[in-house]
């Protein structure tokens, strides 16, 4: 009887001892603890990327094209509001490739980075590379290559007096320069101790010049020889020995990768096909009067004795020339479009 008891004894402290771990399992549960006890969530899905430009252009059939309208012969707006030149070409063909039609927008070079980022698919005006517009966008594949680099325009009777960086960077001469492009970090980083006169329109700033408003104006060398053009009494200095190297190419907004592939193998095809050739021809040869090569292979020009401009410093360089502590040989050929350039200065 005794030994029965103890069993039941031993059978109850067994059962009180259970239903305290269930009942603390339980809480422990309930109070959302013990994480085993729950289903672990689904992997979170990653925020979804922004559509590409390629997908809006395709699917709106508009192409958002940014451009100043002040820079012959790249782009130039008319009278009658319409744009033309060799960026306004090819970006119809860039967006007849889309099956879209290109719509335009006039920006400035101050806000070009601005609106190019919020209002346009790709910005088309002969932009200068440069490290500064990379870190906030992206360029396709540069066009223009080398050649058509900084030089001087100035009243022909003045020619020889504005050869090199030294002889415009004087306390008497009156340097201008429109505001908000290269020409203008150019011009503030090499002419600090000229008369710098900031002129915002880039269509009437050689005019200043030729009226004695203004002595030099420092720009890209096709533009120093259409404008030649354009302004008798106006002459490019030495167009084919430009003072610093650089190329041009179409600017992207900032991280579509799949939209700077596209446009650079519309770029490359264009190129292969001849399409881009003869827009470029059109405008350079209609009127210079001989055909332009624009997708040379990037070289260095070469020129002994004359000043030369990174983006850093100015080099004058000896027989062989030393830039960035690096002997080139002067041996080296010319570079192949410099006869062509004298001959539109001389045409």
């Amino acid at each position: 009887m005794k030994s029965t008891s103890i069993s039941r004894a031993v059978a109850l402290a067994v059962l009180c001892s259970a239903a305290t771990v269930s009942a603390a399992q339980a809480q422990t549960v309930e109070t959302g603890s013990v994480s085993a006890a729950k289903p672990l969530p689904s992997s979170t899905p990653l925020p979804l990327a922004p559509p590409s430009h390629l997908d809006q252009v395709f699917a709106n059939r508009v192409l958002r094209v940014c451009t100043t309208g002040d820079y012959k012969p790249y782009t130039f707006l008319k009278p009658d509001g319409q744009f033309e030149g060799v960026d306004i070409d090819l970006a119809d063909s860039l967006a007849k490739s889309l099956g879209a039609k290109a719509e335009f927008v006039k920006t400035s070079w101050s806000n070009l980075m601005n609106d190019t980022l919020a209002k346009c698919d790709i910005a088309v005006v002969g932009v200068s590379t440069t490290l500064e517009r990379q870190k906030r966008a992206f360029f396709t594949a540069p066009y223009m290559e080398v050649e058509d680099v900084k030089t001087p325009i100035v009243r022909c009777e003045d020619k020889d007096k504005y050869q090199t960086v030294e002889q415009i960077d004087q306390p008497n001469v009156r340097t201008i320069v429109n505001p908000g492009g290269t020409n203008e970090k150019f011009a503030k980083q090499f002419f600090s101790h000229s008369q710098l006169i900031e002129y915002p329109d880039n269509v009437t700033i050689f005019k200043q010049i030729l009226d004695g408003k203004a002595d030099v104006m420092v720009t890209n060398a096709s533009e120093t020889l259409l404008q030649q053009k354009l302004n008798p009494g106006l002459c490019s200095v030495h167009p084919d020995k430009p003072f610093q190297f650089g190329e041009k190419a179409y600017l992207l907004p900032r991280g579509d990768v799949a939209w700077q592939q596209y446009v650079d193998q519309w770029l490359h095809l264009a190129r292969s096909t001849g399409e881009f050739q003869a827009v470029v021809d059109k405008w350079l040869k209609r009127r210079f009067g001989r055909q332009a090569r624009s997708n040379a292979p990037a070289r260095l020009p070469m020129r002994y004795n004359q000043p030369r401009v990174t983006s850093e410093r100015v080099y004058m360089c000896p027989n062989p020339c030393v830039m960035s502590g690096a002997s080139i040989s002067s041996t080296l050929p010319p570079f192949a479009s410099r006869k062509r350039l004298s001959s539109w200065a001389s045409s």
